[in-house]
């Protein structure tokens, strides 16, 4: 039995065959006893928690790290023999491009699932959904052209005059490219930093309208004259964007002006009248209202308040209501409003 084991073949013996056999075996073994109860019972625990990292985690495992270990086991057992140069040569291309694949795959795969996560943390609708799709293919195609570059610089080949080329034609494209590019960092910083979404009602310089689509080079806007705006995503990060869809309250300044001819009685209770006619209104809050100045031909007053309200139309309706109370407690009271007017005094 002893001649037997010690009998060599290729360069290694009976013995060291069984025993990088023996190695390959007994790792198979380990990785199916760990797949079967513990990557079991993390499934399990992962289908009873809220949360979707764990369920991300034990795919990734079970998607990567599996077959990873498999290939791990058969690299320990060949490993333990005494191969011949040129096969071990080959072996080893061969395991540097198969951990480079599982490596970048691990990579793309976090990386998407990351923005997968921050997009749907935010509220991802449909339309959003498929632009991730394509901004994860960029991504990805990023890392894998990167990644098989490394594995080509690890096997031996020279990609310095590759890595040059590439970086002089590069500058080429993102000089030809500048403005494409730069609306696409403008709509990632859209994206990540959310200044306005679909459905926003926005103004941008003498332009304003309802985002009807957000895409990776322009936006497009429902203007309120009806024809659709497009805008490129640099414009309007580069602009002040007034966004009226997260207006929490309006704040209203209006004046009134009554005629010289007033009793001081009655000036005294303009800010009062005024002042109750707001409150009654629904979703209003009373700010101020004085006696503001002496006007050319008018008696000046200010008031402010404000509209708990998003909607323009809303605020149009309460303050056309305030100014229909107005004008009928004026007239009750015989106080009447002042317009441009000249007064002659001649001496005879």
């Amino acid at each position: 039995m002893q001649n037997f084991l010690n009998q060599s073949y290729y360069g290694n013996s009976v013995a060291a065959y069984l025993t990088a056999l023996g190695i390959f075996i007994i790792s198979i073994l380990l990785i199916k006893i760990f797949k079967k109860i513990i990557l079991g019972r993390l499934k399990k625990w992962a289908t009873t928690t809220e949360t979707t990292l764990d369920d991300y985690l034990v795919r990734g495992i079970e998607r990567t790290l599996i077959p990873l270990l498999y290939f791990l086991s058969l690299y320990a057992g060949i490993k333990s023999l005494n191969l011949d140069k040129k096969i071990e040569k080959y072996f080893d291309i061969i395991s540097i491009i198969i951990f480079t694949f599982f490596f970048l795959r691990a990579v793309s795969s976090i990386i998407t699932h990351l923005l997968k996560a921050f997009v749907a943390k935010r509220g991802a609708d449909e339309q959003k959904q498929k632009q991730l799709k394509g901004i994860s293919s960029i991504i990805s195609f990023v890392i894998w052209t990167l990644g098989f570059v490394f594995a080509l610089d690890n096997l031996g080949f020279k990609v310095s005059a590759v890595i040059a080329g590439l970086g002089i034609g590069g500058i080429a494209i993102a000089l030809a490219a500048q403005a494409i590019l730069g609306d696409l960092f403008s709509y990632f910083v859209i994206l990540f930093d959310r200044p306005f979404e679909i459905g926003d009602f926005i103004s941008v310089a003498d332009k304003s309208g309802n985002i009807e689509h957000i895409g990776i080079k322009t936006t497009r806007i429902r203007s309120l004259s009806g024809e659709q705006l497009i805008i490129s995503n640099t414009d309007l990060t580069n602009s002040r964007i007034h966004n009226f869809k997260r207006l929490e309250k309006r704040r209203v300044v209006f004046k009134l002006g009554v005629v010289y001819q007033t009793k001081a009685e009655l000036l005294k209770e303009i800010p009062e009248i005024v002042k109750k006619i707001i409150t009654e209104e629904p979703k209003t809050q009373f700010d101020r209202g004085h006696f503001a100045t002496f006007g050319d031909f008018s008696l000046i007053f200010e008031f402010v308040y404000f509209i708990l309200d998003q909607e323009y139309t809303e605020y149009m309706k309460t303050q056309q209501n305030i100014n229909f109370k107005i004008y009928e407690e004026f007239e009750k009271r015989g106080i009447k409003f002042a317009y441009p007017t000249q007064t002659l005094y001649m001496n005879k």
